[in-house]
């Protein structure tokens, strides 16, 4: 079983790093333009309410984001060990970090959904939901947490099986689903009128869809791991690890969704519901640059694992090298589409006039240092796929915790709405000196024990 995964140490690195990522890029793409077309058909579906509804699916979404970070944490947690252990042989204790992932995935949805569905209306408020758009922002997270289950599995999965080499299952579950959500979105929205909760409804089933298809891998078998009922009962020697090395990419989602519970509120002060849509847009406009850059780490994640395991460290810094020049290329792209044609972006989501000019402004200052996020996320993947939990913990905390928030409620006390959308390139250049430094100091290891080999 292990030699379905012997590629990643002998292939080249620079046709292995695009033929694991490709897949990943198309999928996270898909992912990204879904979340697109949801808000499109939100703007486009409620005409002069369009302002209120896309800030109101703004607000519902940091819930959505907290329940992808818990997964991804498990998934990324589960595929280091996974990757791992396939590279030094071990593929015995491979298929018990399957089982108990599954186990694990289970009962967190479970505490999830129960928690949160019960206290939905102080959830919202909480993360900055206004006396106008409450309504379409509970509307839309009730139906979001009705499908947890499907949420979280469907992510773990996918983290799950690009950890094994096969990337191209994970893709083709993506753009699947994510076809899927744009063709409901226009059923359910359009021809059923059922406005914000068609959007919601569109993505919980896209995603159960999504989710059995991949369950449909792992019970026939094609997967080169074994999924066996004996591997379920939990070990909690395995939920420690999967929980330590993958607690920095929670921390990294989760942080996402406190960035966005603080941004919220600060807006509403600043700017009001519009402002709150602005950036309901712009986050989703920003998701299409960052999601290739995801995808690199998503492909680099199992070679680092893989070679790491083997004691093949020269690989494990030429992959390092390649991925870095990649994603700050991709970076450099985005900006520069971004930056030029911003409101005809905007105008694709509404008709309003005040948020196409005051999205095109913030779109503008909010991507100006995009090329240097490579250098946070690869450097968070690289210390995730060796299992050295506290600095990938440090690197995914730093740019939203450490530097974006406080950066957000700073800087608008002295250059008011602007200040909000400054602190992103600011917390951008800060993380992206940390990461530098510490991706340095373990390349440089990693040469020393080449040389020594």
């Amino acid at each position: 079983m292990n030699e379905k995964s012997e590629f990643l140490g002998t292939e080249k690195i620079n046709k292995l790093l695009w033929q694991l990522a490709t897949p990943a890029i198309i999928g996270l793409l898909v992912q990204a333009f879904y979340n697109l077309v949801d808000t499109f058909f939100v703007g486009r579906a409620l005409g002069d309410q369009s302002v209120l509804g896309i800030a109101g699916v703004a607000v519902a979404f940091p819930l959505q984001m907290l329940m992808m970070a818990i997964s991804i944490g498990i998934g990324v947690g589960g595929s280091s060990v996974i990757s791992r252990m396939l590279g030094s042989g071990d593929v015995s204790k491979a298929e018990r970090t399957l089982g108990n992932v599954f186990t694990y995935t289970l009962v967190l949805s479970i505490i999830f959904e129960i928690l949160f569905f019960l206290n939905v209306d102080t959830v919202l408020n909480l993360f900055g939901a206004t006396v106008d758009n409450l309504p379409y922002a509970k509307e839309y997270a009730v139906v979001i947490l009705q499908g947890t289950l499907a949420f979280t599995f469907g992510f773990v999965l996918n983290n799950l099986v690009r950890a094994e080499g096969n990337s191209k299952i994970a893709m083709n579950n993506m753009v699947f689903s994510g076809v899927l959500n744009i063709f409901l979105d226009a059923i359910l929205m359009f021809g059923f009128d059922m406005g914000v909760k068609g959007a919601a409804l569109a993505t919980v089933l896209s995603q159960l869809i999504g989710t059995l298809y991949l369950l449909h891998y792992y019970v026939t078998g094609k997967s080169p791991l074994r999924l066996e009922f004996s591997a379920f009962t939990p070990k909690f020697d395995l939920i420690k690890e999967i929980t330590l090395i993958g607690f920095g990419s929670f921390v990294m989602g989760a942080s996402n969704s406190l960035m966005m519970l603080v941004l919220n509120n600060v807006l509403e002060i600043y700017g009001g519901d519009l402002s709150i849509a602005v950036f309901g847009v712009a986050g989703k406009l920003m998701m299409l640059v960052f999601m290739p850059i995801i995808g690199i780490s998503h492909g680099l994640q199992p070679i680092l694992g893989y070679n790491y395991g083997a004691e093949n460290y020269e690989r494990v810094n030429e992959s390092l090298r390649l991925s870095l020049k990649i994603t700050t290329l991709f970076g450099v792209a985005g900006l520069i589409v971004l930056s030029i044609f911003p409101g005809t972006f905007f105008s694709l989501f509404s008709t309003d006039a005040e948020l196409i000019n005051s999205g095109a402004s913030a779109l503008r200052i909010i991507m100006l240092a995009s090329p240097l996020i490579g250098l946070n996320v690869i450097g968070t993947t690289l210390f995730q796929s060796v299992g050295k939990a506290r600095p990938s913990f440090v690197l995914s905390l730093c740019r939203q915790i450490l530097f974006l928030i406080p950066m957000v409620l700073f800087l608008p006390h002295y250059f008011d709405l602007i200040g909000v959308w400054m602190a992103f390139p600011i917390s951008d250049l800060m993380a992206a000196f940390l990461s530098m430094f510490l991706v340095w100091k373990e390349y440089r290891y990693f040469q020393h024990r080449s040389s020594n080999a």
